[in-house]
């Protein structure tokens, strides 16, 4: 078959005869574009080929053969009501398709009266026909044709066609012109053997459960967020082939390392070991936050608090809390808790109730007396997410467990993602798990096979994430979006005036402490005041007065030398006795000795 213009072959196509393959013999590239515009394809290179699936009439451009202008019918054209504007019409002449091509020739018919409004005339049968007709009786007959409404002359038809094709390498069905300046030539007997390959999405094969186990060939690679910090992901290139063996349902569990340092998704397939860790609390309102309904949570105070009046009692470190549930006060919500005084356990004491603000500060750490092992799924199965764990065991399957190294771990939540397990092609024995939703590949399906033994994924079950996509991943999570809570009002004033620092009488005694230096008198008598004043004496340049410290705010001159004391003198310097210290080994003693009671281990 000779080329033909794309134009001329797709008005020349019977429908039928679909799907055909085209070769493109003269390719068109339009500047400005690299593949669309308004949604069609506009850059054909040459040899490219096209498998036509269908064609749609857009409209059709009629022209009058005398003066040239152009007036475009939509294909519903039915007469002069939805006969177009004349401002739309305009006097460029589209380019002529010559004397070969169907409807180019020069003769017409006469018109008749009878012929209804918006009907097209056709030779000199006087047959009146709609657009639709006349663009079917066009293809049989080579002449033009006339309509009363458009004009009185004869006019030139050329329709616009849409066609639908499948191209190599193209993910959607191609939109292309019918008017595209190219050449193209039918080359469907000869091209029955063409495959044309269809780019896929990972989460597009995820669906084809049926074509696993598979090879595929990597077209694009991932351009998404950075997902996990292992090696295997940066191979992930344009060019890598894989092998696809399966689909992994597996739930994923998303930890944190208790420094904030490290992020990991560890998966069910994990078989090292945890025991508990306490949790520990930044003030009233992270204490509230993790107590759940129905449930007590026993704390210890970690560091002082400081009272507000006889409502809230001041609270000392090694004080047992229990923590029971929130309650309204007014405007407010406080938190009810239970102070255990007793240090002996199995004492029946209810102990004293306190309803701390949620805005009052201070430190508390949980109380755990659990030392037994779990596995993961024990621990979620016991426990509610959040929860601090360390791990007792490192999992046996794994060359090197990291999680072994932290002291503590903090499981945030449980994830539900489906993994593709894969592996590459020069090294089948080692496998990972790809989460397509996460990271996602523009790959082609091949046909090479594929090895039946499915690979070792234990490197899979811990997987360390990158700081961007876990903070990303978190706020996915059900809780995770929601604004923090409000910030808590600062408390009210007293009286005397809001006290923003330590409480009266410790201010008063720290206050007592400090030796402020004499005010200095004014002179008694006018003739002092005038008189200048005394000459200093020379400083020894080598003498340097040394700063002041918190302990003696009052600079002091320099003493005379003493004689150094013999070490059996037992007699104290005078200036040692100004100093105000305070014995603190009993309630060091004590804390020490309420920590030991409260955490065994």
């Amino acid at each position: 078959m000779e080329p033909l213009s794309f134009q001329e072959y797709i008005c020349s196509l019977d429908p039928a005869t679909l799907p055909r393959i085209l070769r493109i013999c003269s390719g068109v590239y339009f500047q400005g574009s690299v593949y669309e515009i308004s949604g069609n394809e506009c850059c054909l290179s040459t040899g490219d080929l096209l498998k036509v699936t269908d064609i749609t009439l857009q409209k059709v451009v009629c022209e009058d053969v005398q003066t040239g202008q152009t007036t475009e019918l939509p294909p519903t054209f039915k007469g002069e009501q939805n006969c177009p504007d004349p401002a739309r019409c305009h006097h460029t002449p589209l380019l002529s398709m010559g004397p070969s091509c169907p409807g180019a020739l020069s003769g017409h018919g006469g018109l008749s009266s009878a012929v209804p409004q918006g009907s097209f005339l056709g030779g000199s049968r006087q047959k009146g026909l709609t657009l639709q007709q006349a663009m079917a009786w066009r293809d049989r007959q080579t002449q033009p044709l006339l309509c009363p409404t458009i004009s009185s002359h004869a006019l030139l038809l050329r329709p616009v066609y849409e066609v639908q094709a499948i191209m190599h390498l193209r993910r959607d069905t191609v939109k292309i012109p019918s008017t595209l300046e190219v050449d193209v030539e039918d080359v469907t007997e000869e091209s029955q053997d063409v495959h044309f390959a269809r780019p896929l999405l990972l989460s597009e094969v995820l669906a084809m459960e049926e074509v696993l186990p598979a090879q595929v060939k990597i077209l694009e690679g991932p351009c998404s967020t950075a997902v996990f910090e292992s090696t295997w992901v940066s191979r992930l290139q344009k060019g890598q082939q894989l092998q696809i063996h399966s689909c992994s349902h597996a739930w994923r569990v998303l930890a944190l390392a208790r420094n904030g340092s490290r992020r990991f998704l560890l998966s069910s397939a994990y078989q090292g070991r945890f025991r508990r860790r306490p949790r520990q609390f930044a003030g009233v309102q992270e204490l509230a936050a993790s107590l759940q309904p129905g449930q007590q949570l026993h704390v210890v105070v970690t560091q002082d608090c400081e009272g507000r009046g006889d409502d809230v009692p001041p609270l000392s470190v090694g004080d047992r809390l229990e923590a029971r549930q929130m309650l309204s006060c007014g405007t407010s919500a406080r938190l009810l808790c239970l102070r255990h005084c007793g240090e002996e356990e199995g004492e029946e004491e209810e102990g004293e109730k306190l309803l701390l603000p949620l805005d009052l500060g201070g430190g508390f750490v949980e109380e755990v007396c659990d030392s037994k092992k779990y596995s993961l799924e024990e621990l979620l199965e016991r426990l509610t997410l959040p929860c601090d764990v360390r791990v007792s065991a490192t999992d046996p399957a794994l060359e090197r467990d990291v999680l072994g190294s932290f002291p503590a771990l903090r499981l945030e939540a449980r994830i539900t993602q489906p993994f593709l397990v894969s592996s590459f092609c020069e090294e089948p024995d080692e496998g990972f798990e790809i989460p397509p939703r996460w990271l996602d590949l523009s790959v082609i399906l091949t046909e090479e096979p594929v090895r039946a033994q499915a690979p070792s994924t234990h490197r899979s079950c811990v997987e360390e994430l990158t700081e961007a996509f876990y903070y990303q991943l978190l706020a996915q999570q059900p809780g995770g979006s929601a604004p923090p809570p409000p910030r808590p009002p600062k408390p009210k004033a007293t009286s005397g005036g809001a006290q923003t620092g330590p409480g009266p009488e410790r201010s008063d005694k720290a206050r007592s402490r400090i030796r402020y230096p004499p005010t200095p008198q004014p002179p008694s008598s006018p003739q002092a005041r005038l008189a200048p004043p005394p000459p200093q004496k020379a400083r020894s340049p080598t003498i340097e007065r040394s700063t002041p410290n918190k302990y003696s705010p009052c600079p002091r001159p320099p003493s005379a030398s003493r004689p150094h004391s013999s070490p059996g003198d037992t007699v104290v310097d005078s200036s040692s006795a100004e100093h105000d210290y305070e014995t603190i080994e009993e309630e060091i003693q004590k804390t020490t000795h309420r920590i030991q009671t409260i955490f065994p281990f």
